[in-house]
């Protein structure tokens, strides 16, 4: 006959099962993590990039303007001036005029003049400035009339602060000949009135050396009329206008 004990007890009820979360779930969990540890917010780094380039911006604008308020105290200091570039003498060395005729079909002579002119120019240049002045190369041009006969180079050169010098320069014409109304007046002026008038125009162009800064260049124009004698073989007369300046 089995005991009360064994009547009475009854069998312990088997433990809950444990719940593992499934590899589904661990990776879904992890591939955010990944997610988040490696792909920074976008916005943040737009931002940091913009912050960067306004820096630098400014950066750049402040160094312009330090450059500019530089320049604009020495250029203060200073005081730059146009240079002086005057046509100082001119040395007639031959002039001759030689009246010639051309025929043609249309009209069987037409009045015609030969000039062959030698003479020999002095400018002078001023530099009135404190610092030194860089010429380039000029020319200048022999007119009569409107008509160019000739051209006189002359190679850029330096000048040092406060002083003046002289450049010397020649002009050859081998006849050059003249047509009709403008040999007609040539002859009539040298033969009865013993002159004859011409130009000499061109422009001289000059940059101010201040330390390592060059200025803009500076254009001075050279317009004179001068008066030679074909008998004397000299010039009588010269007059130069005002110097036009444009930068």
């Amino acid at each position: 006959m089995p005991s009360a004990t064994n009547m009475n007890s009854h069998p312990a009820p088997p433990p809950p099962p444990r719940h593992h979360p499934t590899n589904h779930s661990h990776q879904h969990t992890n591939n955010n993590h990944n997610q988040n540890r490696y792909h920074p917010d976008s916005s943040s780094s737009s931002a940091s990039f913009k912050g960067c380039c306004c820096c630098l911006f400014l950066l750049l604008t402040f160094l312009g303007l330090l450059v500019l308020a530089v320049i604009l105290v020495i250029l203060l200091a200073v005081k730059p001036k146009k240079p002086q570039f005057e046509l100082e003498q001119v040395n007639v060395q031959y002039v001759g005029i030689t009246p010639t005729s051309s025929t043609t079909l249309a009209s069987p002579a037409i009045p015609s003049a030969s000039l062959s002119l030698t003479i020999r120019m002095v400018f002078r240049a001023v530099n009135p400035n404190k610092v030194g002045i860089k010429y380039s190369g000029m020319e200048f041009y022999v007119m009569y009339r409107g008509v160019p006969l000739g051209v006189a180079s002359v190679h850029g050169f330096y000048q040092p602060a406060h002083s003046a010098r002289q450049v010397v320069t020649n002009v050859n014409v081998d006849r050059v000949n003249l047509l009709q109304a403008d040999a007609t007046e040539m002859i009539k002026d040298a033969s009865l009135n013993d002159r004859v008038e011409l130009k000499v125009i061109g422009d001289v162009g000059a940059k101010i050396r201040i330390l390592d800064f060059t200025s803009p260049r500076v254009k001075v124009s050279v317009d004179c009329a001068i008066v030679i004698s074909p008998r004397k073989q000299s010039m009588t007369y010269k007059q130069c206008g005002v110097d036009g300046l444009t930068v």
